[in-house]
């Protein structure tokens, strides 16, 4: 089954970016995740299996939606 994300989720991943940030912005949902570093900006493109075997857990999601 795979996670409910909607854009601008806010996800903590597993393990930190280069640039010490480890909490992630979803721009892009579908058969591929985009994410944006919050700390840096830089985009990272990943299959969504990937995605979710990385992801630790969901911080915030958009107001209103289940």
């Amino acid at each position: 089954m795979p996670l409910k994300l909607e854009l601008g989720d806010v996800v903590q991943m597993k393990k930190k970016h280069p640039c010490g940030g480890d909490l992630w912005e979803v721009v892009r949902t579908g058969m591929d995740i985009r994410i944006k570093c919050q700390k840096c900006g830089r985009q990272v493109l990943m299959p969504r299996e990937t995605f979710e075997k990385r992801v630790k857990k969901i911080l915030t999601q958009r107001p209103g939606e289940s």
